[in-house]
């Protein structure tokens, strides 16, 4: 399964806020064996979210939403959802009602728009908060208050899934660039993907969906290069 997230928010691109959201979608995705193949910051604007959610629903399978839901005027995510899926918004009278009875709102209560879902959305109720998420057709809406978005996504995880991934890594004190014929060799010998990544040492990562591939390539790499203490 492969699957693309969509941060929303202008605060996000200002470096307002850490976009802490797509890090955790990431991990919990690739934990579940689910390939993240696109991770993309959009601008509170209708046209932008429609263009960009239109293209990756139809290049993967699902397409992750979070940020830019409520009633205020810079929360444009569920009218862009709409534009890209080609459906109205209307009020869902199953979100209006779960609020009424599970978070003890009235109808009065809630400012215009609270409730409105893309035509004929499945509704993800907000049980940490207020405005509701939705799933139409492949797209995933979610909160973007990091606390909203976890708790609604572990709700629908098991609606994503894939063969499962291993990883190992090990960390080595020679440079980056002395380290590429040892990435050639590895990868030869073994059916495995190989990621460095430079700091005061540099890690390399190694990841297959065969758990003995990543156990025998570590073991390679480790005889043939200087491992950092620790």
């Amino acid at each position: 399964m492969q699957v693309a997230i969509v941060t929303v928010g202008d605060e996000i691109l200002a470096g307002e806020t850490v976009n802490t959201n797509a890090a955790w979608l990431g991990e919990r995705l690739t934990e579940r064996g689910v390939t993240v193949s696109r991770v993309v910051t959009l601008p509170d604007r209708v046209d932008a979210l429609a263009h960009t959610i239109n293209e990756y629903r139809a290049a993967y399978d699902a397409v992750l939403v979070t940020g830019g839901l409520g009633p205020t005027h810079d929360d444009l995510t569920m009218e862009g959802v709409a534009a890209a899926v080609g459906r109205d918004l209307e009020a869902s009278e199953d979100a209006l009602a779960w609020l009424e009875d599970h978070g003890g709102y009235a109808a009065e209560d809630l400012a215009a728009g609270t409730v409105h879902l893309p035509a004929g959305a499945r509704v993800l109720h907000n049980e940490a908060g207020v405005a509701p998420g939705c799933v139409i057709e492949s797209v995933y809406v979610l909160p973007g208050v990091p606390e909203e978005m976890q708790a609604m996504f572990e709700r629908i995880e098991e609606e994503f899934a894939g063969e499962p991934r291993y990883v190992e890594s090990i960390v080595t004190t020679e440079p980056e660039s002395a380290l590429l014929d040892r990435f050639e060799g590895v990868q030869e010998a073994f059916d495995v993907k190989i990621g460095s990544y430079p700091g005061e040492n540099v890690r390399i990562r190694v990841e297959s969906d065969e758990e003995r591939e990543v156990e025998n390539a570590i073991a390679w790499l480790r005889e043939r290069v200087d491992l950092a203490d620790g």
